[in-house]
């Protein structure tokens, strides 16, 4: 893929739509393509996050550390964003990524990452919009996991 692919790839993206064509293809410039294997990690739960990729092709699994063994809670592909939580809140990953397929992804630094939303605090909105989606998916299932775990303790 050539840069104006990458651009083309990330006016796509709900993050990036408002971005001027030439802002985006100096993050795609400044970004990092990376290739993983089918079974390879992008990164593991508790490491350092200092990037956050976007999918270009394939599909990966996103999943979290229980008591019981890992735990797959949602399936990622084409034009999705990962990791961008550890380095918004500078935290370590809270999920491990593990690509299904063959994946391809666009590498962003933290720090071209803040660059970015920096110059376009549009983006710094597009980035809650899309975490807050998250949380209330998540509260959803977790309120939906609770009600089955009562339903069977009262069984």
């Amino acid at each position: 893929m050539s840069l104006n692919d990458d651009v083309q790839v990330l006016k796509c993206i709900p993050l990036f739509r408002k971005v001027e064509p030439a802002k985006l293809k100096l993050l795609a410039f400044t970004s990092e393509r990376l290739t993983f294997m089918a079974g390879d990690n992008l990164f593991a739960e508790g490491d350092v996050g200092d990037a956050a990729y976007i999918v270009l092709d394939g599909t990966a699994t996103v999943r979290v550390r229980t008591p019981g063994g890992d735990v797959e809670v949602a399936r990622i592909g084409r034009n999705d964003i990962v990791g961008e939580i550890a380095i918004l809140c500078d935290i370590p990953r809270t999920a491990t990524i593990r690509a299904e397929t063959d994946l391809v992804t666009l590498r962003i630094s933290k720090d071209g990452f803040f660059h970015l939303v920096t110059q376009f605090p549009q983006i710094g909105v597009e980035i809650m919009a899309e975490l807050a989606q998250r949380l209330h998916n998540t509260t959803q299932a977790l309120t939906q996991a609770r009600a089955e775990l009562a339903a069977t303790a009262g069984s």
